[in-house]
């Protein structure tokens, strides 16, 4: 429980760190379009990067915390026991699915991004950096699962 903690607090501080540099890159691109009058070139392409990471590691975080949307209307409906069970299965699912979709479908999207020398136009930096946060963010939703399931916190 004490790495789990330790993860969540990581991966919250990542989460403000992103946000604070995107609120600032922003602040920068409004600054040089209506002070400056030449609109800075890189803040655009920046900004989106910085979103897509906010958003996928926020996904795992938010999973971790176990705070993601849930339709609870079947669980509801069963005993305690039947509960574990029901969130032990999609448990499971939720593993399944984050491994094949986003550690072996990202890693192989790095590589090919890495492989085919793919950079992004205005930062000039390798794209595979950017794709790199869709297989660390499987890797942190399953190690939170298999967590909720080895410590039984699924309830």
């Amino acid at each position: 429980m004490e790495t789990r903690k330790k993860v969540d607090k990581i991966l919250g501080g990542i989460l403000a760190l992103i946000m604070g540099v995107m609120v600032l890159n922003v602040l920068w691109q409004v600054f040089t379009r209506f002070v400056v009058g030449t609109p800075s070139s890189f803040t655009d392409e920046l900004a989106r990067y910085l979103m897509i990471w906010v958003g996928v590691l926020g996904a795992a975080y938010i999973s971790g915390k176990r705070m993601h949307v849930a339709i609870d209307l079947l669980p509801s409906k069963l005993n305690k026991k039947g509960q574990i069970r029901l969130k032990v299965v999609i448990s499971v699912l939720i593993i399944l699915f984050c491994f094949a979709a986003l550690v072996i479908g990202g890693f192989r999207l790095v590589y090919i991004t890495y492989t085919l020398e793919q950079y992004s136009p205005a930062l000039q930096m390798p794209l595979a950096l950017v794709y790199l946060v869709i297989p660390l963010s499987g890797i942190l939703i399953i190690y939170y699962k298999v967590s909720d399931i080895l410590n039984k916190h699924l309830l």
